[in-house]
């Protein structure tokens, strides 16, 4: 039962951090601009998560507000893609987007009919999903000569993976099985009460620095050659006496 609660807990870690990195990363898509409006948007429970805050100097407690939509065609696909324009100000996703009128100036002036297209690249970060009402967020805007011109090699992605691989490869190096072991007491625990109350991620986050770092300062002070090893244990195993 332990084994497969690991592996439902990482799959799951890594799933969450793979959309995590998706939705939050810039992606580039060329585009024409066949028009820009501005709707009244409605913020649920659901959807408010994935909208950015308001402009900045506005109240970003109201549950309804002005929303601007930049509506463009796809090259890669021909599909009708539709952007969202917001500050993110200085919160997350940490873009420092503070001029999303400009942007819609720019959109504005970029429209174009399909008889005499103007191409651009499209930076944009989210994801588009009908059901949610939620709608990628435009970054920026810049004109190119054609769908020939192609996207730009991602470097700030491959920089920021490259990084965030390095990070968990020490930490994986230094004690990940530490930090594991750590883990299992928690989840006897949840069985054993049978309770959502004891589900708590705190719990979960608490139990899982506390080993991490008990398990690796074990692993330092207890010298390699005292260690036993699978087959030691085995053995002491089969010649141990009945009782």
């Amino acid at each position: 039962m332990l084994k497969l609660l690991k592996w439902v807990f990482l799959i799951g870690f890594w799933v969450f951090i793979g959309a995590f990195l998706h939705y939050t990363l810039p992606q580039k898509d060329i585009v024409t601009v066949q028009g820009t409006e501005i709707i009244r948007q409605d913020f649920s429970g659901w959807n408010r998560i994935f909208y950015a805050q308001a402009d900045a100097g506005n109240d970003e407690a109201t549950v309804n507000r002005d929303l601007r939509l930049i509506n463009t065609t796809r090259d890669a696909d021909g599909r009708v893609m539709v952007y969202r324009n917001e500050d993110t100000g200085f919160g997350w996703p940490p873009y420092f987007k503070l001029d999303s009128s400009n942007l819609q100036a720019e959109a504005q002036k970029a429209t174009s009919t399909d008889a005499a297209p103007k191409w651009y690249l499209l930076t944009h970060y989210g994801w588009r999903a009908e059901w949610l009402s939620i709608y990628p967020n435009a970054i920026s805007l810049k004109q190119i000569d054609g769908p020939e011109a192609g996207k730009p090699i991602p470097w700030v992605n491959i920089i920021i993976l490259v990084i965030l691989a390095a990070i968990v490869y020490a930490i994986w190096s230094v004690g990940v099985g530490s930090a594991w072991r750590g883990l299992i007491p928690c989840w006897k625990m949840c069985l054993t009460r049978g309770t959502l109350q004891a589900m708590q991620w705190t719990n979960v986050a608490v139990a899982l620095a506390v080993g991490w770092i008990r398990g690796v300062q074990n692993d330092r002070l207890m010298p390699a050659s005292k260690t036993p090893s699978r087959q030691t244990k085995r053995a002491d195993q089969r010649i141990r006496p009945f009782a």
